[in-house]
């Protein structure tokens, strides 16, 4: 099928090469994060309503990167960009006999990227009980990291490297807040949710050091062909998030919520009930704020003082 869907959505040249084995791996990844995108959607109904939050992010992550790879099993979501580097050898270079001067760059990658990784930043931070100011900064980075990429793949001038460059300072301070700041911010919250943390932190930021040289040999220089950058990508991607989201949805099994600064009031509870009891407990009975259900307030190291 994945062969079928080649000649079905082949382009007209030139363009890059996609070969059999990139398709097979890419419908692979496909089934993968379809498969666990189900097995976290159905453990969410082991969990009342008001604790499925880490469910629902992180089976959307999978979802969107089910449909991203079902978009690039079909040679779809991609365009072709003459390159900066040319190479002697045609898998690498372009459609041998064609123009050899082509690469296929899979722009939708980089719309699940600007999708995806912001919730896997959300889980992360949200983990750690970050205040927002914080988590929108650093979803902000994270998007400039993905945008920059992007456009650095498009271009075929050596100004590539310098939508690289950016994308790579974006990425540190990214870093930065993942491995330092709210490191800190889950060491305050108790061991469980520290180790937790710790896990699944060191383990994406490890991974997310990896795309940058998997960018430079793929669409930077060129270097591997198209087929090696698939397998590449997806490999990572399966790290980072069935694997991620499998191991964070575990440490999260006995977390409360509330201990993360997370109060979410469910549609069937009174709001004048639930908010007031809340305040009341911290003598802020007059101030006490309820919102609507599944709204979330993260808070910080003293996370029960904000009321969803």
């Amino acid at each position: 099928m994945a062969n079928d869907a080649l000649n079905v959505n082949s382009h007209p040249p030139p363009h890059g090469v996609n070969g059999a084995t990139s398709a097979i791996g890419i419908t692979a990844v496909c089934a993968i994060m379809t498969f666990t995108t189900l097995v976290f959607m159905g453990l969410s109904f082991t969990k009342p309503r008001t604790h499925r939050i880490f469910h629902y992010i992180t089976a959307a992550i999978t979802m969107v990167a089910a449909i991203a790879y079902f978009t690039m099993g079909a040679d779809l979501g991609q365009t072709p960009i003459p390159v900066e580097f040319e190479r002697s050898n045609p898998k690498v270079s372009g459609t041998a006999g064609v123009d050899n001067q082509n690469r296929e760059i899979f722009y939708v990658r980089y719309i699940d990227w600007t999708i995806t990784t912001p919730l896997l930043l959300l889980d992360l931070l949200l983990t750690a009980g970050m205040p927002w100011p914080t988590i929108l900064y650093t979803i902000l980075l994270d998007e400039i990291m993905i945008i920059t990429g992007l456009i650095g793949a498009l271009v075929q001038s050596s100004y590539k490297w310098a939508y690289f460059a950016f994308g790579m300072a974006a990425f540190l301070w990214v870093a930065y807040t993942v491995t330092y700041v709210a490191r800190k911010h889950a060491s305050s919250l108790g061991a469980d949710i520290s180790r937790i943390y710790l896990y699944c932190g060191v383990w994406t930021i490890f991974l997310w050091f990896l795309y940058p040289i998997a960018w430079g040999l793929s669409e930077g220089g060129n270097v591997i062909a198209p087929d090696s950058e698939a397998i590449f990508y997806g490999i990572l991607d399966i790290m980072a998030k069935p694997v991620f989201g499998a191991l964070l949805l575990w440490g999260h099994r006995n977390i409360e919520p509330a201990r993360l600064g997370l109060h979410i009031r469910d549609y069937d509870e009174d709001p004048a009930t639930t908010g007031g009891a809340h305040a009341a407990h911290h003598g802020e009975k007059g101030n006490s704020r309820a919102f609507a259900s599944d709204s979330v307030t993260p808070g910080t190291a003293t996370p029960a003082t904000n009321t969803v």
